[in-house]
């Protein structure tokens, strides 16, 4: 796989120089990925240059439960929440969204007039929360120094479904006319996230795949001393059907090993947890469980194996731990999860568990568990040659803040 030969060495830096600020906007309105991966990337660029500091601006209702490193912090944005139907209501103000959307705008933008960013870095939505963050990027365009940088995981959707999402949102004018780099956080010969989007050639030059975001572990931690298999998925709160599949995994064979860890997520709560709490506690400390674990990469290193839905985070660790994994990916309501499994199952990076080809089954979740030893590691897939993605966004970020302090 070729090496990413437009990467620019990072500057080596001066005590003298002027302070660097660097912003992340992750709108988090479900789940925890857009927050982790800020989180990651903002890690990564403060350590790497000790003049730079950096904000997240989260709507993530758990946000206050990370940790951050030292020169990094969040300010957390009023939550909203989904609705079946696909609304939005307000997490806990009990305002109109329309309200609690303008809320957030005017929260945006008095934080970046404050700060003053060098650098500001949008995850996945050019537009922000339902065009929250467009008055911002108008005003940073028309009189701001501020860099902007629009960062994409390696998949968003379907390509038909993705062009409708954002002509409806706006979102393909905003890439084009607000952005000074559009960041990939995959490899080209992987996936194009932007394919089947209708963006100019000049949008285009301004691409940059950056490879995969390694992970290192963060902070030690205890870890089971027998052998077992990691069953995580993610942030939880669409995984009840894949938990619930491995506990009738280890429920329907007694002799299915290795032992599981189970890290539900913050967002697999309430009845449905207490039920699967029940069916842990039947079987005998063969499955141990736990709500949350913000050092899960510990528990990554640890694992023989690893069960989850290949979320972009759990992707990038057990591409960094180099863990054999059996994916379950979602199919609604995006097919993100499914097409980045499907390629990357092509590539002979990890095994995924299909429902049309495989069954959902309890027997196939139970042959999955179990021919866990028998797969390929990925970096017997040339995993290592994926993983440069911290390096080029240092580089990247670099390049962009020099020339505005030029």
């Amino acid at each position: 796989m070729d090496k990413r030969a437009d990467q620019e060495p990072a500057q080596h830096h001066r005590e003298d120089l002027p302070p660097r600020r660097i912003m992340f906007y992750s709108h988090d309105t479900f789940g925890l990925g857009h927050l982790r991966r800020s989180r990651t990337l903002a890690t990564a660029l403060t350590q790497s240059d000790p003049r730079a500091s950096a904000i997240i601006l989260t709507g993530s209702p758990v946000a206050g439960r990370f940790t951050f490193p030292e020169r990094v912090d969040h300010i957390r944005l009023p939550g909203v929440t989904k609705l079946p139907d696909g609304s939005y209501v307000s997490q806990s103000l009990g305002t109109g969204i329309e309200d609690t959307t303008s809320l957030r705008a005017g929260l945006i933008q008095a934080a970046i007039e404050r700060y003053e960013p060098d650098l500001l870095v949008v995850d996945k939505e050019p537009t922000g929360f339902r065009g929250e963050l467009l008055p911002t990027l108008q005003g940073l365009r028309t009189h701001g120094r501020t860099r902007t940088v629009l960062g994409l995981r390696d998949v968003l959707d379907e390509p038909a479904a993705l062009a409708a999402e954002w002509e409806r949102k706006g979102a393909l004018r905003a890439a084009e006319e607000l952005y000074d780099e559009i960041w990939v956080y995959g490899m080209r010969e992987m996936y194009d996230p932007t394919q089947g989007l209708p963006l100019s050639q000049e949008a285009r030059a301004r691409m940059h795949w950056t490879g995969y975001l390694r992970r290192e572990i963060a902070d030690e931690a205890e870890v089971p001393d027998n052998p077992y298999v990691l069953i995580t998925p993610g942030g939880g709160g669409d995984g009840a059907a894949m938990v619930s599949l491995v506990l009738s995994a280890y429920e329907q064979d007694p002799t299915l090993k290795p032992n599981a860890v189970l890290v539900y997520g913050p967002f697999l709560s309430g009845d449905l947890r207490d039920r699967f709490e029940a069916r842990v506690a039947k079987l005998g400390g063969r499955v141990t469980a736990t709500g949350f674990d913000r050092q899960i990469e510990a528990l990554f290193v640890g694992a023989e194996g690893v069960i989850s839905m290949g979320g972009y985070n759990t992707f990038c660790e057990v591409l960094s731990f180099d863990k054999r994994a059996v994916i379950v990916p979602r199919t609604t309501p995006r097919l993100e999860q499914w097409l980045r499994a499907s390629r990357a199952e092509e590539m002979g990076l990890v095994r995924m568990l299909e429902e049309t080809r495989d069954g959902m089954t309890t027997q196939a979740m139970i042959d999955a568990i179990r021919n866990l030893p028998q797969q390929k590691k990925p970096s017997e897939a040339g995993a290592n040659d994926l993983l440069g993605g911290l390096e080029m966004v240092v580089a990247r970020a670099d390049a962009l803040m020099s020339r505005r302090e030029t």
